[in-house]
């Protein structure tokens, strides 16, 4: 009773259960997660969509296995090579779409994907393996693959990296070529050059004949370059390229140095003579009007001419001697040739020190005429 009466006079008040005090704030911690959810699933949406056209833009062929070696992802390269449309690969086995045999064997043999999820490991590149397609064509390739991992490192799949290898091949010749070529002629280059002579150098010594090395400058190139443009001037570098092929023969060489300068090596010749009649000659055939963008335009050259072994045994030095007398050339009136002699090694002369009004530009009727 007495009690019943402390609680009836009391001013106590049930206090709200646990469950009703925390009503809200879950209520608002599961409206917070579905939003976070659904931000994480656009964000890997936006990712998965942006890694697509990364992969669909690559030149590379690009298709990802799961652990059990079935196709997960391709791109539009590796449908091109495997002539298997994505839709149509996924789901299927590795072994189904990216069927893999030896070169030489034809031999099935074991694809990178599988060799990396099993060792853990970036296989390098495979070569030697022939794609047997789904037409049943084949197809040269080279591949390399690398294990995919979850966020706890365990492996999750492979991702296989292919490509035609005949288009690799043609790339690694294509880089070949543009090491040792000029970009605008297509000439030899001064490196290509280089070996050639010292090539030519080394038959001559054992053979006991000559080489000559021609060193060739357009006379008044520059005024026609800066008042009718480069466009102009390039094609006329390619002009002079084209006739200095058509003189020589085979075993010659014609290099672009740079500029408007170009060497010329006479790989095997009897006499000193043999090389000053092919300047004659150069002067001759490069000295005819060429037609160019509406104009037609007039050059001269100065040639330079060095001997092994009567003026140098080197490569350098006859690379030197001839460049030497090539401006021994010019610094006498230009438009024709001199051969390499010891004395000019001592006069006043230096390489682009030219005496006052030698290079001085021409008139327009002196070099081109309109038509």
């Amino acid at each position: 009773m007495k009690d019943d009466a402390m609680l009836q006079g009391s001013a106590w008040t049930p206090l709200p259960s646990a469950s009703l005090c925390s009503e809200e704030p879950v209520r608002q911690d599961h409206t917070q997660i579905h939003a976070t959810r659904r931000d994480v699933a656009a964000a890997l949406d936006a990712e998965t969509a942006w890694a697509r056209v990364a992969l669909n833009a690559i030149g590379d062929a690009v298709l990802t296995i799961d652990l059990h070696g079935t196709i997960t992802y391709m791109n539009r390269v590796a449908e091109t090579l495997t002539g298997w449309s994505e839709p149509e690969a996924i789901g299927k086995p590795l072994s189904r779409v990216f069927h893999r045999v030896d070169g030489k064997t034809h031999n099935t043999t074991i694809t990178p994907g599988q060799r990396a999820i099993e060792e853990n490991k970036t296989v390098g590149l495979a070569l030697d393996c022939v794609l047997v397609r789904k037409d049943g064509s084949r197809l040269e390739i080279e591949d390399s693959a690398t294990p995919i991992h979850d966020r706890e490192g365990r492996v999750t799949g492979a991702v296989i990296v292919f490509h035609d290898a005949s288009r690799s091949q043609v790339m690694l010749e294509r880089m070949a070529y543009l090491a040792q070529h000029d970009a605008l002629t297509g000439l030899p280059n001064r490196a290509l050059l280089t070996e050639r002579l010292s090539r030519a150098i080394g038959l001559a010594r054992r053979h006991r004949h000559l080489v000559a090395l021609l060193y060739l400058d357009l006379d008044a190139f520059k005024p026609i370059n800066d008042s009718l443009g480069h466009a102009l001037g390039d094609s006329l570098l390619q002009a002079v390229a084209s006739r200095l092929q058509d003189c020589m023969r085979d075993i010659d060489t014609v290099c672009r140095q740079g500029g408007d300068e170009f060497v010329i090596l006479l790989a095997e010749i009897r006499q000193a003579e043999d090389a000053t009649r092919v300047a004659e000659k150069l002067l001759a055939v490069l000295g005819r009007p060429y037609r160019i963008h509406g104009h037609e335009l007039l050059i001269t050259l100065s040639i330079g001419i060095s001997l092994y072994p009567d003026d140098a045994d080197d490569v350098d030095t006859l690379m030197h001697n001839a460049d030497t007398a090539m401006y021994h050339t010019k610094r006498n009136g230009r438009n024709g040739h001199q051969c390499f002699t010891v004395e000019m090694n001592t006069l006043p002369i230096q390489r682009r020190r030219i005496e006052p009004g030698l290079y001085r530009p021409l008139r327009p009727s002196q070099f081109f005429f309109d038509f």
